[in-house]
């Protein structure tokens, strides 16, 4: 059986490295993932006066405690990271100066209302340039308070980083579910949280520095499961994070069909372990809007195995990915168009017939946009002569990608 083991998770890194720096005392973070929108995160805190230095496969982090940090000379660039974006507005908007948050490429374009309106509830004094980035970000004392409705991971996490410097608790009620990262770091940190059901409660206090260990992405893991499914090849992923509210790929794998066992060897702050994928045939599903939460990024992946399943799929609640490094949903349908699998967008949907086979009817276009590039690296397994435009926009989140699929399917970018 091939083995493979993903790189560290970006999600928990960027908050790993933020959470360290306004900790008290020095936090290792060991087996960070270094890729763009982590050094877009780094660079951001060493502008805030946060000193790190690498120690072998680990980041130290120089905690400054929560007043500890300095005035930037200018606005901060996060890259093309809309998580470092959204929760750094959060970190800043606590703060007694003023800042400014800014990006590059894809990143002008999404959307930073939802974010800049939720903490504005809170007290903070924040705005946008017509939902866009740069924020703007003005001093107040964050008043605390409630907010309901949060759909998003990161909307929830910038209001967790102001809740930290609130004058009374914060309290958030989620739509649904969502990675719940930040909430476990916190508890590492010795944050003053409690949470139930869909609903939060954090009071103001500080952090102390602790060692954290990043798991594997499941998330860079995924492209690898499609794959071995597409081949019928089996594969175990080692070493790979098994966050609950980060499975619904699986999940929705396993009604498809798919033959996945799971192994957590591991539980706090996060559970990791193995995963093993086995040869399956897959046959169509229909996908809830509320299981998208949990598989955000495999979306595309999952539109990608409906193509190959027996049966039409359905996957609601896929507006969400409009907003990404590109409209996923126009992408995705790009991708299965290329690959001659007939699809469609319909009130929120997407429709997938499944096709059995692929064949390469073009091209396939990136836009730009890693989880794209992934997605069309696993078709490759079912469709090997497949073309893929711009290939080299995995790096970033993932640079080592195409030298780790290489080894594991035999395939070239």
């Amino acid at each position: 059986m091939r083995t493979y083991s993903p790189p560290a998770d970006k999600s928990i890194t960027i908050r790993a490295l933020l959470l360290a720096a306004i900790a008290s005392g020095n936090s290792r973070v060991e087996n960070p993932l270094i890729c763009a929108d982590t050094e877009a995160a780094l660079a951001c805190l060493e502008a805030l006066g946060v000193r790190h230095s690498p120690d072998g496969n680990a980041i130290i982090i120089e905690g400054r405690g929560l007043g500890g940090l300095k005035m930037p000379a200018g606005p901060l660039d996060a890259g093309e990271s809309g998580a470092l974006a959204r929760l750094l507005a959060g970190l800043l908007a606590a703060q007694p100066f003023p800042s400014g948050i800014t990006g590059r490429g894809t990143l002008l374009k999404r959307p930073m209302a939802e974010t800049a309106a939720a903490l504005t509830k809170i007290g903070a004094r924040i705005s946008t340039a017509g939902g866009l980035l740069p924020f703007a970000i003005k001093p107040a004392l964050i008043k605390g308070g409630a907010v309901s409705g949060v759909k998003s991971a990161q909307v929830k996490s910038a209001l967790l980083l102001a809740g930290l410097y609130a004058m009374r608790p914060v309290e958030i009620k989620q739509a649904v579910p969502t990675r719940d990262h930040t909430e476990r770091l916190l508890t590492l940190l010795g944050g003053r949280l409690t949470a139930g059901g869909n609903k939060l409660k954090l009071e103001a206090g500080p952090l102390t520095a602790r060692p954290v260990t990043v798991p594997g992405d499941i998330s860079s893991a995924a492209p690898f499961i499609a794959a071995a499914l597409l081949a019928g090849k089996p594969l175990k992923i080692t070493g790979c994070g098994l966050n609950p509210l980060r499975l619904g790929f699986i999940a929705a794998l396993r009604r498809m069909g798919a033959k996945i066992n799971i192994k957590t060897d591991r539980g706090f702050p996060e559970p990791a372990g193995e995963i093993e994928v086995l040869p399956s045939k897959l046959k169509a599903v229909k996908i809830n809007p509320a299981e998208i939460t949990a598989m955000i990024d495999e979306v595309p992946l999952l539109a990608l195995l409906a193509g190959a399943a027996a049966g039409n799929t359905v996957i609601g609640g896929v507006d969400a990915l409009r907003g990404k490094e590109s409209d996923r949903v126009e992408s995705a349908l790009a991708l299965l168009a290329a690959l001659g699998v007939k699809a469609a967008y319909k009130r929120g949907s997407l429709l997938v017939t499944g096709a059995r086979k692929f064949s390469a009817k073009a091209a396939i276009d990136t836009f730009d946009d890693h989880r794209i590039a992934m997605a069309a690296a696993a078709a490759r397994a079912a469709c090997p002569g497949l073309k893929i435009r711009n290939p080299g926009c995995v790096n970033k989140s993932y640079p080592g990608f195409w030298k780790d699929f290489r080894r594991v399917f035999s395939f070239s970018s």
